[in-house]
């Protein structure tokens, strides 16, 4: 199996199943920041992640597994349909009020 090039965004499977997803990428730590599909979240040096034995795997049909909220809580109260931005977590990461 070739070495995974950590991308942003990308979700991998490793060896025994579990998923995760780049969540960032430290080139001058040369550290990757993971989020595994249950929440949790952890930081792995480029040589750990080089000797994972990793697949690059589209994103799971249910992502909001790794996310502590209810199908009810994305839609809007007025118009019955997913707010605008839930359909991307990430767009709200740099988002200013």
């Amino acid at each position: 199996m070739a070495i995974a090039y950590p991308v942003i965004g990308h979700w991998y499977r490793r060896t025994n199943g579990n998923l995760l997803k780049i969540v960032a990428v430290d080139d001058e730590d040369a550290t990757i920041e993971v989020q595994f599909f249950d929440g949790t979240i952890d930081e792995v040096d480029f040589d750990t992640w080089n000797s994972m034995l990793l697949e690059r795997v589209g994103a799971p049909e249910d992502w909001s597994g790794s996310v502590d909220m209810d199908p009810e809580d994305f839609v809007g109260e007025d118009s019955g349909e997913i707010p605008m931005g839930y359909h991307d977590p990430l767009s709200f990461l740099d988002r200013q009020e």
